[in-house]
């Protein structure tokens, strides 16, 4: 039996008042549903549990079922919930092996050629706006820590900031 929105709206009205018979119809054609909902958006090996995660969520959250709203909805937005969990655990799962030391290691050729880029920008920019740029956008300072150290006020730190970082936008550009 496929079941349409009638039928599960009766079928899961009738859960709600303790009929088990058709609660295990319900989570049958529910069953079925969300495999068809699932095929194209997991791989295979990860079907089974996701539909299973979400049967038992559609058990957990079954008194919450308002009768006078359509259910497929219902259960399409809780099946959704758990697709996008089930996808944080996957990639979490997968940076973590990257991490893990499985990833590309960083080279200092890269740091290198960086801050001779860097300091090639830098030749066309006042003094105070390279070390604001440096302290803030570099080293990681706070305004504030940057103002202290310069001695420049905060807002002359932010405009200076701006300002070389527009600068070297600019050059970047004109050399392209």
């Amino acid at each position: 039996m496929i079941a349409e929105e009638a039928t599960f709206a009766r079928l899961m009205a009738a859960t709600q008042k303790g009929d088990k018979a058709a609660y295990n119809v319900l989570l049958s054609e529910a069953g079925m549903w969300l495999e068809r909902y699932f095929r194209r958006r997991v791989p295979p090996t990860q079907l089974d549990d996701l539909v299973q995660d979400v049967l038992l969520a559609l058990h957990n959250k079954r008194s919450s079922y308002d009768i006078s709203r359509p259910f497929l909805p219902w259960l399409a937005a809780i099946a959704r919930y758990r697709w996008v969990d089930h996808l944080r655990k996957v990639y979490k799962h997968e940076s973590d092996l990257l991490e893990d030391g499985h990833g590309v290691q960083d080279s200092d050729e890269d740091v290198v050629e960086a801050r001779v880029s860097l300091e090639r920008l830098f030749v066309h920019l006042p003094p105070k706006q390279v070390e604001v740029i440096e302290l803030v956008k570099i080293e990681g300072l706070s305004i504030s820590e940057a103002s202290e150290r310069t001695g420049q006020s905060e807002s002359l730190v932010k405009v200076n900031i701006h300002r070389g970082l527009k600068r070297m936008s600019a050059l970047i550009e004109k050399a392209d």
